[in-house]
This record gives structure tokens, sequence and C-alpha cells, in this order.
């Protein structure tokens, strides 16, 4: 039987009979790799499965793992220059939320944990305090959450962004309860010292009679309530402080290093809060609101949107991943049931925007470039993009000509899931515990005549 390779991701089907239903062969492990024309480093990978945190090497090989935390509900798990990990731990059944954020030392002691304030209900009836947060969270020394040369956080301790939830009720969103979406800043005493909740600037976000009125009757049953108590009704999944940036030097106040710039997958909208909560800055969520948002195209259900930090090409501008799939609310489609929905499209997009001029300035697609959920991008030092497509475990690394130069399947194992929620490569010298490893480039069998 003749094997052929077929796309980027390394799928193979056989050339003698109809495609089946799934890939009969799918390689796992480093299936490319160009040394010579990567970043090369660890990669952490923040799974939605335990072992919660897995870090390989460009070959793909596993050289440390943490276990015990919750990156399903959390969100990233990143490295500290010491090889030290903070992530979120513990969970809440029936919603998806962490009870605290905890740093863990290279051999897993527990050095650092961040509780919450608010008492909280299991589901077996025991009562425990918990932090409520989800999807992400941030270091105040720590811009992006990924390497930069210009910075080198703190293993001690530093100021944290929260994002969690708040359960309300407020009848300018909708009569049902609602999981509120709530940033909270902690200073590195661990007291809280601002907050921020969704709901108190709907009126800020741009949408329409008709979102609202979607909005207001619950969304239908694909935009929370028949999963969950409380209605989500932003579901934001990405919360970062803009942190040092050109924009704000050259005396452009909406891009205050200690703004907060928000992702609403539900609402498929962008938002930067300023510190006395209102909303300065916006893109979504309808792009025929303004002719750049237009030629930029519709955001759809995107994720891990964030100003590149300085140190790195392109810093300052705004780089996202657009999943695509399903999302938004107001815009009337016969499969927009209740309202929500309204937005689809089959594929995935990497943008870099420029967020004063609203251009785009770069941007990746691929052919069969598709993830519904999850997901993020990390410029580089040299210029590339590491890129996880989150839901298939897939991770590559694109040159700013858009050539894959590294790409990494991984591997399923417990409970039959191999996605990986984030990931982020990190300098070597990150976690001196390591020996460097030896870097062999790997290149992608030819098929067969």
């Amino acid at each position: 039987m003749k094997l052929l390779r077929c796309c980027a991701i390394g799928v193979l089907v056989s050339a003698t009979g109809p495609a089946p239903a799934a890939p009969s062969v799918y390689p796992t492990g480093t299936t490319l790799y160009q040394p010579d024309r990567t970043w090369n480093g660890y990669t952490v990978l923040s799974l939605l499965r335990e072992p919660g945190v897995v870090v390989i090497d460009m070959n793909g090989r596993v050289v440390k793992q943490w276990e015990g935390f919750n990156n399903s509900a959390g969100g990233p798990a990143r490295i500290l220059p010491d090889g030290s990990i903070i992530a979120a731990a513990g969970a809440r059944p029936g919603h998806q939320e962490s009870l605290r954020l905890v740093q863990k030392d290279f051999a897993g002691t527990e050095r650092w944990s961040l509780g919450g304030e608010e008492e909280v209900t299991l589901q077996d009836g025991t009562k425990v305090r918990s932090l409520r947060q989800h999807h992400d969270w941030q270091r105040a020394d720590f811009p992006a959450g990924y390497y930069s040369p210009s910075f080198k956080p703190s293993s001690a301790g530093s100021a944290t962004l929260v994002l969690a939830h708040a359960s309300r009720q407020s009848s300018a969103v909708s009569d049902l309860p609602l999981e509120d979406d709530h940033l909270v800043e902690y200073g590195a005493d661990g007291r809280k010292r601002w907050e921020w909740k969704a709901s108190d600037h709907i009126d800020e976000l741009g949408f329409s009679s008709a979102a609202r009125a979607a909005i207001k009757a619950g969304g239908g049953a694909g935009a929370g309530p028949a999963q969950r108590r409380e209605f989500d009704w932003l579901h934001i999944n990405s919360a970062t402080w803009l942190g040092p940036n050109r924009w704000f030097d050259a005396g452009d106040a909406r891009f205050a290093p200690d703004n907060v710039l928000i992702s609403s997958r539900q609402a498929s909208l962008l938002a930067i809060v300023a510190r006395d909560g209102r909303i300065v800055w916006r893109m979504g969520p309808d792009s025929r609101e303004s002719e750049a948002w237009a030629r930029i195209g519709q955001l759809i259900g995107q994720h891990h949107a964030h100003l590149i930090p300085p140190g790195l090409p392109g810093a300052g501008n705004l780089l996202v991943f657009d999943n695509g799939g399903s999302s938004g609310y107001g815009f009337d489609n016969p499969m927009a049931r209740g309202g929500y929905g309204g937005l689809a499209r089959a594929n995935s997009r990497v943008l870099e925007i420029d967020p004063v001029k609203l251009e785009l300035v770069w941007s990746y697609t691929g052919n069969g470039f598709f993830a519904t959920n999850i997901s993020g991008a990390q410029r580089l030092p040299n210029g590339n993009t590491l890129i996880t497509e989150g839901p298939g475990g897939r991770l590559f690394e694109v040159t700013p000509q858009r050539r894959i130069v590294w790409e990494f399947i991984n591997p399923v194992a417990g409970g039959g899931s191999n996605s990986v929620y984030r990931a982020y490569r990190l300098p070597y010298e990150w976690m001196p515990q390591l020996q460097k490893p030896v870097e062999t480039a790997v290149t992608p069998p030819a098929a067969e005549p």
C-alpha cells in the first residue's frame, strides 16, 4: 500500500482506496525541524489533562513535567528564569475556574500561592475559599507572559492580574444569574488593590440592539446557560496588562501600561480597560462599524490577545489568534439560535495589528489551519512566530514569510486528548537545572513514488 503525506500536520492516508473517516497513521512528536531557521529553546505545553505541564526540547523529547495543575480551568502555565513555575491549581466542578495560583520550584515544592477571598461550595457540599480564576493571569514584571530579552521576571513575587468570575445579577445584561467576568489586581503582598466587573460596562462594548436583546434572553443554548447554572455571557478568555509600549511613550493615554486588554470569545470583541474602569479602545463586535475593521476582517471567537513586548520584532503591535468557528450576538442568521452564533468561519488566522492605525501588519493562514477554541501565538526574538493550534495538539513555528520551520504534534495520552491550551518557547538558560540538549534536524520523509 502506498502512503502519501498530506497537508502540514503529517497525516498519512492510503492512496489505494477511499479516504478513511479518520487518519489511520498520525505521526507525533517533532515532525519537522530546521535548527538554523528556528529560535531554539524549550517549549512549555499547558495541557488539558495530567500531567499538567510538560516541557519539551526542539526534538520533542520531554525534559521536565509538573503535575497537579489545572490548565483546563486556569489557563497557561509560565516558567520563570530560575526554572520555577506558576500555574492554576484546584477545580470547582460545574464551573470553569480554579481555586488558586501556585508557584512550584523545579523539584515541585510549593513556594508561593495566591488564594481567593470568596467562599464557594463544591459539588459534595464542601466549602472552600477560592480565587475563582479562569483562562488567564499575568505578572506585572512579565509583559505578555512570555520571553523577551528586555525583561527578566523575579521569582520572589510581583503584582498579579487575575481573570476571575463573580456571581451577579444585572438586569441591564440579562434576567439570568450571571457568571460575570471579574478582573482583580493583587499586590506583591497578596492584597487586592484594583478590580473591574464586566457587567457594569455593557453599554460601552458596542453591542447593537439585536445583540443586547440576544444577551438579555440568555443567548441561546450555545452561549452558556445550558451548561452551567449561571450565564457566562462574555466568556473572556484572555486578560493582559498592556505593559510598556511605544504608543503610550508617544503620548496615547489609551495604552497606559497598566491598562488591561481583554478578549471576549462569546462576543468576538477586544477591548482595553482603563484604570478608572472605562473602555478606552475597542475592536468588534461588528467589523462593519469602521472601514479599518472591515479591512482586517471580522474577529470570531478569538484567543490570546496581547501587545508584543518591547525587545521583540513588532513590539507594540497586537497579536491575536483569531479562531473562527461560531460566535457573536445579534447577527441575524437561521443558524444563530437565540441570537447567538451568527458569525461563522471554518478557518483560523493569526493576526498582527497596528492598534492605533488599525492596520493589518502581518498574518498567518494555511490550508486546513483551524482551531475552534483555545490556542495562541508568541512572537520570538528572531521574528518568527510560535503558534499553538490547540485542539489538535499541534505546535509550529513560522518565519515572517510564513514558512513552517518547526512542527510538533502532541502525542495522545491519558483520557484520549492531546489538546494544548497554550504553548510558550523560552531560552535554555531559563531552566538552568537542565543540560542543553543536542539539536538534531528533522526532515519529513518524502512521499513514495
